[in-house]
C-alpha cells in the first residue's frame, strides 16, 4: 500500500506542480504584492500593510464599480435563467424543427466577447436609432448605451441574447433526464401544463438550476469583455463629488486601475477583494441551493 501511495503521489506530482505554479504562487504573490506600493517599474517596494484596502472603499469609482456588478449580476442571474428555461421548455415539447431551434439558440454563445460587444454597439447606436426615429419611438431615439440609467439593462439584454443558449442545454439534459412515466402520470391525473412544470420538472430539475445560478453569478461578475467592447465603461456620470464611469463594472475597474493609472499594488488588493467577494457569493448560492435540492 505504501508502495502504491508512492506511485499514485509520482503520477499527481506534475499536475500538483503545475498547479502550484500557475495558481498558487501567484495568488501568494499577489496578496503580498496587495500589502505593497508596488507600481511594477519601480525596483524598490515597500511595505504599507492595508491602506491600499483602505482607500479602495474611499474611491468613488471602485465604490460604484462594485455596486453596479452586483446589479449587473443580479439582474443576469434572473434575466438568463428565466429565458434559458424557458427555451429548454419550448426545445423539449412537440415543437417541429426543435433540434434546429437548439443549434440556433446556442450560436450566439460561440461568437467572442469582443466582437459581439461591437456587434450590439452598431445595433443599439445605429440600428435602434434609426428605426425609433422612422417609426417616432421616442423612448429609443437616442441610444440606450449612452444612457447612465439605461446602459446596464443594455448590457443585460447583450449577455442573456449571449448566454441564454448555454444556460439552455443545462435545462435541456435536465429535462430529458427526468422520467416520462412521471409526466404522463401527471398528465392522466388532470394536472395542466403549468402545474407539471412547477410540481415535476422545476423540483426534479433543482440540481440544474445550482449549476446554472452558480455559473451565471460568476460569468456575470467577471465580466470583461463584452463591457470593454459595448461600452468601455461610459456613459461619465457624477458620484460622491466626483466623476465616474457609469457602466465600469469590477473587473474593468480593476484593469483600469493596474493598466491606465499603472497603480498595481491597489489593483491587486482590490483583485484580493474581488476574489474574496466572489467566493462569498459563490458559496452562499451552492449552499443555498443544495439545501433545497434536498428539500425538493
Amino acid at each position: 500500500m505504501k508502495r502504491r501511495g508512492i506511485v499514485d503521489f509520482a503520477f499527481m506530482l506534475p499536475c500538483l506542480l503545475a498547479f502550484a505554479l500557475v495558481i498558487l504562487v501567484p495568488f501568494g504573490l499577489g496578496i503580498y504584492y496587495a500589502l505593497t506600493d508596488w507600481n511594477g517599474v519601480r525596483a524598490e517596494i515597500n511595505f504599507v500593510g492595508f491602506r491600499n484596502f483602505q482607500s479602495m472603499f474611499t474611491e468613488p469609482q471602485f465604490v460604484y464599480s462594485f455596486l453596479i456588478t452586483l446589479m449587473y449580476t443580479a439582474i443576469n442571474v434572473v434575466f438568463v435563467n428565466v429565458v434559458g428555461f424557458a427555451l429548454a421548455l419550448m426545445v423539449t415539447s412537440g415543437l417541429k424543427l426543435r433540434n434546429f431551434y437548439r443549434a440556433g439558440f446556442f450560436v450566439p454563445n460561440l461568437i467572442g466577447g469582443l466582437v459581439l460587444g461591437y456587434i450590439w454597439q452598431f445595433i443599439f447606436n445605429n440600428v435602434f436609432v434609426d428605426i425609433s426615429q422612422t417609426l417616432g419611438i421616442a423612448a429609443l431615439s437616442s441610444s440606450l448605451l449612452s444612457n447612465k440609467d439605461t446602459v446596464i439593462w443594455a448590457m443585460s439584454f447583450v449577455n442573456t441574447w449571449q448566454y441564454a443558449g448555454y444556460i439552455m442545454m443545462i435545462y435541456v439534459a435536465a429535462i430529458q433526464s427526468i422520467p416520462s412515466s412521471l409526466i404522463e402520470a401527471a398528465s392522466v391525473d388532470g394536472a395542466g401544463y403549468f402545474r407539471r412544470v412547477r410540481s415535476i420538472l422545476i423540483p426534479m430539475a433543482a440540481n440544474a438550476f445550482t449549476i446554472t445560478i452558480f455559473l451565471t453569478l460568476t460569468t456575470s461578475f467577471k465580466q470583461y469583455d463584452l463591457n470593454f467592447a459595448l461600452t468601455n465603461g461610459g456613459p461619465a456620470m457624477r458620484f460622491m463629488g466626483r466623476a465616474i464611469k457609469s457602466s465600469q463594472l469590477l473587473a474593468m475597474d480593476i484593469f483600469s486601475t493596474a493598466n491606465s493609472r499603472n497603480l498595481l499594488a491597489e489593483a491587486q488588493a482590490k483583485a484580493v477583494v474581488f476574489f474574496i467577494v466572489l467566493v462569498v457569493f459563490s458559496l452562499i448560492q451552492v449552499t443555498v441551493n443544495k439545501r433545497r435540492e434536498v428539500e425538493a
